[in-house]
């Protein structure tokens, strides 16, 4: 098994929105992060973590860091490609990894990183990772 493609991965599609954009219809650094918060839930529930999962358990992944490279800009009705997948997986923690391309071009945009820990709430408690995520 190879755990560079055996782990979970999931590619989104955005349009780039009027409100993605500043005033030279260049996209926000904000926007980036909703585009992969959307490729994340899903790619989440791709892993067992579906909404109405979590909602029930009340167990949450929780974003404790997030690393982004910034490439190239997209602009005002760009489609975008959202590509996530899940990286190095810890007792306690793992990772998830991100590319943005332009879809007309396939330019790479964002690289992005970003570490999470799943939470028991409400008592905001960290808990240890399924053991069938160690590939």
């Amino acid at each position: 098994m190879n755990p560079e493609t055996d782990r979970p991965q999931l590619t989104t599609r955005e349009e780039v929105m009027f409100f993605d954009t500043d005033c030279g219809q260049v996209v926000h650094n904000i926007a980036y992060l909703r585009m992969i918060e959307t490729c994340r839930t899903r790619l989440a529930s791709k892993m067992g973590m579906d909404l109405a999962s979590m909602s029930e358990t009340r167990l949450f992944p929780v974003v404790t860091r997030t690393e982004i490279d910034y490439r190239r800009p997209a602009k005002l009705g760009d489609w975008l490609l959202i590509h996530g997948s899940l990286g190095e997986v810890g007792a306690a923690r793992f990772w998830c990894h991100f590319e943005v391309r332009r879809e007309s071009n396939d330019d790479l945009l964002i690289t992005c990183k970003q570490s999470l820990a799943l939470v028991q709430m409400p008592d905001g408690k960290p808990v240890r990772l399924p053991k069938e995520w160690n590939y």
